[in-house]
């Protein structure tokens, strides 16, 4: 996947751009591999694929491989297995899987939508916002293509071309954390720290936020130089000593 590209002052270009581009990766591979269940069509089903773990996810892989080879031409079939290789770091062989799934099913919303994600995953971005245009339409909202593609030009660079995106997405999904969080770090691309902030504390105070978006968060306040409330973030997920260690090597990493 490409990195992030700005104009951070040459003062604080490094280390501030190395910590950006990290959760903003982080971010974008969260958007486009959770949104969805692999065993289901067309279902949102986030909590779903996050509590699956690596081993989980290997044998899930493992068994949708036996069914697409007996089948391929099941449009069910070849997005689960799409799906499961994505989330066990098989990109190129998702990006295969789902590009014939897309020729065989055109018009299927929902392989264009994983086709799309895996060529975000495999870092051939732009081409994935080609695909993701056609997953979406004004009769059939979806906010998670929204947001993967705002999470999309910001990898590119484009962080006021994405916030068009995630206020689009906002609309369908008022106080959706996932957005929230994308914008935030949006800002953040535009050195504006303060929006950033302000996005990312509405993103956390929702019900779905994640320990992720917390960490953002905390991101966020660290280039503030606020060590204190940037361990207060995280402190719920990880503990004071390992909200304080964490902190402790943003801190590091923004002023080596």
């Amino acid at each position: 996947m490409t990195t992030v590209s700005s104009t951070w002052s040459s003062a604080v270009r490094t280390p501030q751009l190395s910590l950006l581009t990290v959760s903003l990766t982080a971010l974008l591979l969260a958007a486009c591999t959770t949104t969805r269940s692999p065993e289901t069509t067309g279902s949102v089903s986030r909590a779903l694929a996050a509590e699956r773990s690596p081993q989980e996810w290997r044998q899930l892989a493992e068994r949708a491989s036996r069914r697409y080879e007996a089948d391929p031409s099941d449009a069910g079939v070849a997005l689960a297995y799409g799906s499961a290789l994505r989330a066990t770091g098989q990109s190129a062989q998702a990006v295969a899987v789902l590009q014939q799934a897309a020729i065989r099913h055109p018009g299927n919303q929902d392989i264009l939508a994983a086709f799309g994600r895996a060529l975000a995953d495999a870092g051939r971005l732009e081409q994935a916002l080609d695909v993701l245009k056609q997953a979406h339409s004004p009769a059939k909202p979806d906010w998670t293509i929204l947001n993967a593609q705002g999470a999309i030009l910001d990898q590119l660079g484009r962080p006021h071309a994405a916030r068009d995106y995630y206020e689009t997405a906002l609309k369908i999904a008022p106080n959706e954390p996932a957005i929230l969080s994308n914008l935030g770090l949006s800002y953040v691309l535009s050195k504006d720290l303060a929006k950033a902030e302000a996005a990312l504390k509405q993103a956390v105070a929702q019900p779905g936020a994640t320990s992720r978006i917390r960490q953002n968060l905390a991101l966020v306040l660290v280039l503030q130089g606020r060590r204190a409330d940037a361990e207060a973030a995280v402190a719920a997920d990880l503990g004071a000593k390992g909200a304080a260690e964490m902190v402790a090597a943003l801190s590091s990493k923004q002023h080596s």
